[in-house]
């Protein structure tokens, strides 16, 4: 059926008409559902979302009508091609996603099949239970996508699969028949009895026998006895027998303590041989990952691989006992083991990431899945890496295993080449030959996540002739019309087509930055999205901030997959057609906050806030702009026309009369909810040269960036940094004079080149405003004046201080990739500091004055992503300001909560972390906040002064003789 055609339509008013819930055709909805976490792209036609049981049958009944194939889908982290399709897909996480029962008593739970499993964790858990299985995708797969797959995730060791979790499904067949599967043969359909009947002798022989055995079907759960049970021979189908809308699931007691061990071995060989023999000791975990996974070790015993062990216990000197006893027992390099809650989750951050970093190999080259997750008999582990990896050099390949080493379950990602014929041709002979190596080692060709397309082609080699012919007359007695996720376990497509690359351009786009972690390469850059979903976590904890859009509305397109999607899909040109002009993609990235929170929470490093700035760069390239792109893109050069004009009352007596603040924002695209800011009097430069002569400190020389923020709007910030920094020994001059109190400073050569700057005209600016709008080319304008301005202070060895985090993260990560053919831009940003930085760096000996009081606020979550905290987290420390402050977003973000439109969104980000602290923080806490849009976001919706670390601090040097300050 072909998009746009009449019988198109018709099937999508048809399912308008006969369900409840939503149906999507558009190209958006579709663009978002072209892929899962796979190596696959399929198109589908169209989107339904259903509200019940009811709307799945109708939705069916449609579909088997017009002979469209269907699709259940749940998170979309499917790893094997199986949440993907050319029909409809459904979509179960928009309205069947709650838990209808939870019995304590009975430890069960009754849910819809698009709960996301910490959902249900975080339901049981006051009871004391929890749901076994748990993926690493746990904070956004959903239940039904985990019994579609069979998943099990790292506490399998001691509680299986999801198979062994189920205790009775609802489904409803292609037929529209309803049925309640379970338990002696309940739900079955007529004809499965008298197929398994017939072929007992072959069940009973044709299943390898080990804990992660996941590929084909389960028919060996229909065997008297093993009960008959069709709810856990339903496990693991892969939506191709029926379609889920209800189940009934086992929780198990949650120890009350647990320890977690981290035993360090030479390689990744020596961790897995040591694996299976730590069962006996009855781990709750036994997860193994090797170095080239682990971007910084930190935190990890010494090593080049490591077994995460969990145990538990009643107490805490119970966990830690059982953990030391494992310690003892294994032959490690070194070890750790950590009770602490906190730093356990820090370390499981590690091996959970591992599904996205995977993805790279140290070098940066791209690795994919396909062969992610093959089982062996866990004590054969070892000798199976062994020839895994001989295998992989035969082919001229490189991967590094991960995952469950206890149940002999590996994860790998693999540098195949699927961009060219040659390189496809390859990715199939290994993969047939990886499935002779795992099926003679005893093992299962899927150990967690389906076969899907992957490998279902290559089940007669696990299995057999028979036993697959076998599989083929238990779909049809299910799905007679192959309605339901065709080409998926039975007649599989081939696994070397429809792959997701083939759609891609092979020459580089024509770009603005230089995406120098992807060869410069957009195309590249996009491809990083692979499929893991992490910015789909419904929330966050920690310093975490991806993805502050997706959590306020829920909606896929306003994730950074959504995103990548759309832009993926962009570059194909099949779906969406018009390129840079696409108003899909345009609206998808209209409320990304370029909080560049996916550049470090993405396990795979995406940056959307840079993709967001390309895309706008072209979309509107000599077109009108938003309002907005002129009045806040171009703030710096409005801001400096207000100073140099001195009309700073007068604009501001202007913006509090309320006619004409209405007028001026909506000229200026300006949410109408919004105050303006006040703009200062004085600007600190205009401070800083009426302080007077004479330096008051000899240590070494800082430059302060007067950023456009310190500069205009909070000067405040900037003479309370002055104050610290000299306090602290430091000498200060801001550029682009060089000039510390009207005289030039440093050595005869800075003297030169100060006196010669003093003449040159003109001021810094990290165009921050400009790369947020997309206007690229002026950006790169006043970067490259602002670099001509600046050097004779890359001459000198002096860092140059940011006191405000998005400036400072411009200067250190944008500034060198949009001007990567000028080297004076990488050497500007390797010499940006933030304020806390500069301290401990040159001046460590320097001790801030105690102040011995709490804190509360939020991390800027361009510091977060780009500049990191840790320095400001010591200084903290030192000064006696206690407390951690929260992650998130506080839904500012620069230009992005003032424009119109963003209003809702901007104030939904605020309250759902950094808000609730404040107003929960005792009233002596100090409110943190070092960047203008997060204390500007806290004085308009919570009425409450946010302030700079800098001026906490500067604070408590009021003992000390300062300049004027007006």
């Amino acid at each position: 059926m072909t998009t746009g055609t009449t019988e198109h339509r018709q099937l999508r008013d048809e399912l308008a008409r006969a369900v409840r819930g939503s149906v999507d055709f558009g190209v958006t909805a579709r663009a978002l559902n072209t892929m899962d976490a796979s190596n696959y792209r399929r198109v589908p036609l169209g989107v339904v979302a259903p509200r019940d049981a009811d709307d799945v049958a109708a939705a069916l009944a449609v579909c088997r009508e017009h002979g469209v194939p269907v699709v259940a889908r749940g998170g979309g982290t499917s790893i094997a091609g199986q949440a993907t399709g050319t029909g409809v897909v459904l979509d179960f996480t928009r309205h069947m996603n709650r838990i209808l029962r939870l019995d304590p008593g009975a430890r069960t739970a009754v849910v819809q099949p698009g709960l996301v499993l910490d959902r249900l964790q975080e339901a049981a858990a006051p009871y004391g239970l929890r749901f076994g299985p748990d993926p690493s995708t746990h904070s956004r797969c959903t239940i039904g996508g985990m019994i579609g797959n069979n998943s099990c995730g790292s506490h399998s060791v001691a509680w299986g699969t999801t198979a062994d979790s189920v205790r009775a499904l609802s489904v409803v067949t292609p037929g529209g028949e309803r049925l309640e599967l379970g338990r002696g043969w309940a739900g079955a359909p007529a004809g499965l009895r008298e197929l398994v009947q017939g072929e007992l002798a072959r069940l009973r022989t044709g299943f390898p026998e080990l804990p992660r055995r996941i590929s084909g079907y389960a028919l060996d759960a229909l065997l008297p006895e093993r009960g008959a049970d069709v709810a856990r021979f339903f496990c693991g189908s892969e939506g191709t027998l029926g379609v889920l809308t209800e189940a009934v699931v086992e929780l198990v007691p949650m120890p009350r303590v647990r320890a977690l061990a981290v035993l360090g071995y030479a390689d990744e060989s020596g961790a897995a041989e040591a694996a299976a023999g730590l069962l006996p000791y009855g781990p709750l975990t036994v997860e193994g990952m090797a170095a080239d996974l682990v971007p910084s070790p930190a935190g990890l015993p010494r090593g080049g691989a490591w077994l995460f062990v969990e145990t538990g216990g009643d107490t805490e000197n119970e966990a830690r006992a059982r953990a030391e006893a494992i310690v003892r027992a294994a032959d490690v390099v070194d070890h750790l083991v950590v009770t602490d809650p906190a730093r356990q989750r820090a370390l499981w951050r590690i091996r959970e990431d591992a599904s996205g970093t995977a993805t790279r190999m140290p070098d940066g080259t791209e690795a994919w899945p396909g062969w992610e997750d093959c089982a062996v008999p866990p004590a054969r582990l070892g000798a199976y890496l062994r020839d895994f990896r001989a295998l992989l050099a035969d082919h001229g390949l490189r991967g590094t295993p991960y995952g469950h080493f206890g149940d002999g379950c590996i994860h790998v990602r693999i540098d195949f080449d699927l961009l060219t014929e040659p390189g496809i041709a390859r990715f199939r002979r290994f993969s047939e030959e990886l499935a002779g190596l795992v099926v003679a080692h005893g093992g299962s060709l899927s150990g967690e996540h389906g076969d899907g397309q992957a490998r279902a082609e290559l089940l007669p080699r696990m299995y057999g002739a028979e036993m697959v012919a076998l599989f083929e007359r238990t779909k049809a007695l299910w799905d007679p019309g192959d309605l339901l996720n065709p080409g998926m376990l039975v007649r599989p497509a081939p696994l070397d087509t429809q792959l997701r690359f083939a759609v891609l351009p092979r020459e580089p786009v024509d770009v603005a930055f230089g995406y120098p972690a992807d060869g410069g390469d957009f195309s590249a850059a996009v491809r990083r999205c692979v499929g893991v979903a992490k910015c789909r976590t419904t929330s966050v904890s920690g310093p975490a901030v991806m993805c502050p859009s997706f959590r306020a509305t829920g909606a896929e397109e306003h994730s950074t997959r959504g995103r990548a999607r759309l832009l993926h899909e962009m570059l194909a040109g099949e779906l969406v057609t018009d390129g840079w002009r696409s108003t899909e993609v345009r609206d998808a990235l209209d409320l990304c906050l370029s909080c560049k929170g996916c550049r470090s929470d993405c396990p795979v490093g995406v940056d959307m806030a840079t993709y967001k700035a390309e895309f706008l760069h072209h979309h509107y390239a000599g077109r009108r702009r938003p309002a907005a792109h002129y009045s806040m893109g171009r703030l710096p050069v409005w801001l400096r026309l207000v100073a140099r004009t001195r009309t700073a009352a007068l604009v501001n007596a202007l913006a509090s009369v309320r006619p004409l603040a209405r007028l001026g924002k909506r000229l200026g695209g300006i949410a109408p909810q919004r105050e303006l800011p006040r703009i200062a009097g004085r600007t600190f430069t205009h401070w800083w040269r009426s302080r007077g002569s004479g330096a008051r400190a000899d240590g070494p020389l800082v430059v302060l960036w007067p950023d456009t923020f310190t500069e205009h709007l909070s000067p405040s910030v900037g003479r309370a940094a002055v104050r610290v920094l000299e306090a602290a020994g430091l000498r200060v001059a801001l550029p682009p004079s060089l000039r510390l109190r009207g005289r030039p400073v440093g050595d005869a050569r800075s003297r030169s080149a100060a006196r010669l700057l003093t003449a040159r005209r003109g001021r810094v600016c990290c165009g921050l405003t400009y790369i947020s709008t997309g206007q690229l080319d002026r950006a790169r304008s006043v970067l490259r004046r602002t670099l001509d301005l600046l050097e004779p202070v890359l001459e000198t060895d002096a860092p140059v201080v940011v006191l405000e985090p998005s400036c400072a993260a411009a200067l250190r990560a944008d500034a060198p990739e949009l001007l990567h053919d000028d080297p004076r831009a990488a050497r500007l940003a390797s010499r940006v500091r933030t304020f806390a930085e500069t301290l401990e760096q040159y001046a460590p000996r320097w001790s801030p004055p105690r102040l011995d009081r709490p804190v509360t606020g939020q991390t800027h979550c361009h510091q977060h992503a780009v500049l990191g905290d840790a320095a400001d987290r010591r200084l903290r420390t030192a000064a006696g300001l206690t407390g951690d402050l929260t992650g998130g977003c506080c839904g500012l973000a620069g230009n992005f909560g003032f424009e119109n439109g963003h209003y809702d969104i901007s104030a939904a980000c605020a309250e759902e972390q950094l808000l609730p602290a404040v107003r929960t923080a005792g009233a002596t806490a100090v409110v943190l906040a070092d960047g203008f849009s997060c204390r500007t976001q806290l004085h308009q919706l919570a009425g409450v002064r946010g302030r700079h670390l800098a001026e906490v601090l500067a604070e408590g040097l009021d003992d000390l003789p300062d300049g004027p300050d007006a």
